[in-house]
């Protein structure tokens, strides 16, 4: 089967819904009742549009008269030709002429009746329907079944089942109806019981009832339908493989399309859609390919919207392009009634940043101007920070809902415009849980983190159920500022509040506890973890490195259920290089190139500097740095600089390197800093005083240093060189009596 990719977060799969077997009865059940059938024609004889026009204009004499004088017959082929041009005007959707035509029939039979019961239920007119049906002089299958369905369509379900219950006869087509109507308004249960009651059952019998549980999500109650059925059609593998990827079960779904033994565009269809809305996007693709290769069928308007999204989740532009020429070549934009081809062209173009021609294909197309479109396109143009065309389209935009005015808030918060994106919200005229999230989310990217709580705060008073990211999102601020009393007042909510939490949040939980120093809790949110991604092993790794413990750190590496990535790899070197674990932390890295070819970057190489110098060996740090196969910038020769202070004699390769590191950035203070204190290590005062000077002369001055602490919610910061205020110097100055026993 073909490698699967990532799973995607959002899912919606082309409906195989139980209106294409509802169709299906209908026609069914109508057709083979109609034995005039073939003196139906798609086209009215001269006296036909004659007697339409007298009806439509209420002229009823005249329309008597007319029909009157048509053709003689026989008295029972009048009423089979009079009724037959009942259903003509029915389904040409002239309902109230059809109705008129009927009363001034001289003759009617059970057909005819039939005929105008139907046409009325088609246009929807269930009261006029249901005193027609009161009014028949005989009734038979066909009648009940008629007003059966159109109960249960119209959702008077309850209505529908007493009818049933009343009806003196039903035929494999009246119970299918009942099934479907149930199906329809959610009851699968009741459906069930009916299914299980029908003493004939058919293939529309067994689709409908496996559809709908597959529609439904459950899949087991499907599969043992699917496999208890004996005879089974293209809609029943097309519905069950549709179902498991609907439930996000693609590979199953994938076994049993390879099983299906005649795949039409249906169904081939279904898989694609099924790989494309998980995220499979590449094996879409490459099903599509096999698809063409393998067999003479031809795709439909499903199958490219499947494909473009499918381009669009996997970046490939050029491929788009050909499948929108492909669009083109086919005709397909044509019959694309509903826009939704449009609207996923639009969709692919604003996610590749080619806004241009998507802008064209919206103004191309009127009946693609949904909202969804303008919302691609104003997100599209976020995406590339384009803000200002961005906020001309939210403008000018025909309707906006919570998402439009959600992009734009998230847009201005993504460049920074914290009081622009304030204002979006403020005046946003619907504010949801994704809202408020987004504006707790942007305080947070930009280090407002008193600001994001308070807002939490704000978004409980006015009632907004916080969502699972939302508490992610705040676990994270408070890992950033080390705040584990807010940290544990937000576990504690999520308690009381949340049941079923994700793995999301979880994770946040881990970094959180193990930025705030108690690696024990972080341990022990991952234990009680129901399941674990990489992420999660992840988080644990980098805790137990920043806390010392690179022997946990080494053994977690070793046992983890994933294959690791660069950051799994980053955790690990950092752990050996604290402790000084010089031979693992070679072996870890020797291993991330040659066993899981994962190419090192600027970070492991930092590293592995790291783990040499701290290990007093300069010299073989320097020289690892010179037979590095990338560039080297000033944070690897700063890294390098930083180690020198290990060692009373690195102030040659000390020098080298703030050589190389100010030649690159000249008024790096940090490197200055670093030779200032390498030299008064070794005693070199006057190259110190000198670089001191020459500091001074530059104007390059060190960033201070800071410390917080959290006090009822409020972080007091201290910067390096801050004066005391009064009241510590006395306080200081009773700590050191006390200290002194004094």
């Amino acid at each position: 089967m073909p490698a699967f990719g990532v799973r995607a977060l959002t899912f919606s799969l082309p409906r195989f819904s139980t209106h294409v077997y509802s169709y299906f009865i209908n026609v069914r059940f109508f057709n083979s009742q109609i034995a005039f059938s073939k003196t139906h024609h798609t086209e009215f004889t001269y006296n036909e549009h004659r007697l339409l026009n007298f009806l439509s204009q209420g002229e009823l004499r005249d329309a008597n008269n007319l029909l009157n004088k048509m053709p003689e017959r026989s008295p029972l082929r009048r009423v089979v030709y009079w009724t037959s041009l009942l259903t003509k005007y029915s389904r040409s959707g002239f309902v109230d002429e059809t109705r008129a035509l009927f009363d001034i029939m001289p003759q009617r039979n059970v057909v005819t009746y039939n005929v105008m019961l139907s046409g009325l239920l088609r246009s929807g007119r269930l009261i006029e329907a249901r005193m027609l049906f009161e009014e028949m002089p005989e009734r038979n299958v066909v009648s009940w079944t008629s007003m059966l369905y159109g109960l249960a369509d119209a959702g008077r379900i309850c209505e529908a089942r007493r009818l049933f219950d009343e009806m003196p006869e039903r035929n494999v087509v009246s119970w299918n109806a009942m099934i479907v109507g149930l199906i329809k308004n959610g009851d699968l249960e009741d459906a069930r019981l009916v299914f299980d009651e029908m003493p004939v059952k058919n293939e529309v019998s067994w689709n409908t009832m496996i559809s709908g549980y597959a529609e439904n999500g459950r899949m087991e109650e499907a599969r043992a339908l699917f496999d208890e059925m004996e005879l089974r059609n293209a809609i029943t593998w097309t519905s069950m493989v549709a179902g498991y990827c609907r439930a996000g079960e693609v590979e199953e779904g994938y076994c049993l399309f390879q099983r299906t033994p005649k795949r039409n565009i249906v169904c081939w269809t279904a898989m694609i859609g099924g790989f494309a809305w998980n995220g499979f996007f590449q094996d879409a693709l490459l099903l599509f390919l096999e698809m063409k290769n393998s067999s003479a069928i031809i795709p439909n308007a499903e199958t490219f919207i499947s494909l473009v999204y499918a381009c669009a989740g996997i970046g490939f532009l050029s491929l788009g392009k050909q499948l929108h020429a492909q669009v083109i070549i086919n005709e397909l934009e044509h019959g694309d009634f509903d826009g939704r081809l449009s609207k996923s062209l639009i969709y692919m173009y604003s996610s590749l940043g080619l806004m241009e021609t998507a802008l064209y294909i919206l103004d191309r197309n009127s009946f693609s101007h949904a909202i969804q479109s303008y919302n691609c396109i104003i997100n599209g143009y976020v995406c590339i920070g384009e803000l200002e065309k961005a906020q001309s389209l939210f403008d000018v935009a025909p309707c906006r809902d919570k998402i439009t005015w959600t992009s734009m808030v998230d847009g201005y918060f993504s460049v920074g415009n914290v009081s622009k994106a304030c204002r979006m919200f403020h005046n946003m005229p619907e504010k949801d849980a994704i809202a408020w999230t987004t504006v707790i989310s942007g305080h947070v990217q930009n280090e407002l983190f008193a600001e994001a709580m308070s807002l939490f705060l704000e978004m409980q008073a006015r009632r907004v159920a916080p969502l699972s990211n939302t508490y992610a999102i705040l676990f994270g601020a408070a890992g950033a500022t080390a705040c584990l009393h807010q940290g544990l007042q937000l576990h504690g909510m999520v308690m009381k509040t949340l049941y079923n939490r994700d793995l999301i949040l979880d994770n946040s939980l881990i970094s959180m506890y193990a930025k705030c120093g108690v690696i024990n809790d972080a341990y022990r949110v991952f234990s009680d973890m129901n399941t674990h991604d990489l992420i999660s092993w992840n988080s644990m790794i980098m805790g137990f490195s920043h806390h010392g413990l690179a022997n946990v750190a080494l053994k977690f590496f070793r046992i983890m259920g994933f294959s690791p990535n660069s950051i799994t790899f980053l955790g690990v070197l950092s752990a050996c290089a604290n402790v000084g674990l010089i031979n693992q932390g070679w072996e870890v890295f020797n291993e991330m190139k040659d066993v899981y070819a994962i190419e090192p970057g600027l970070e492991h190489y930092i590293c592995m500097i790291h783990l040499l110098g701290r290990a007093g060996k300069v010299k073989e740090a320097e020289e690892f740095i010179l037979g590095l196969p990338v560039e080297r910038n000033h944070a690897i020769w700063g890294a390098l600089l930083g180690m020198c202070g290990y060692g009373e004699k690195n102030a040659e390769i000390g020098e080298r390197a703030a050589a190389r590191l100010l030649e690159l950035d000249p008024g790096n203070a940090a490197g200055h800093v670093s030779m200032c204190n390498l030299y008064a290590a070794n005693g070199e005062h006057r190259k110190e005083q000198k670089l001191r000077k020459e500091m001074g002369l530059k104007g390059v001055r060190k960033v201070p240093g800071c410390s917080w602490i959290d006090i009822n919610g409020r972080a007091i910061v201290f910067l390096s060189g801050d004066k005391l205020e009064p009241q510590a110097n006395e306080m200081l100055s009773f700590l050191f009596r006390f200290g002194d026993g004094s």
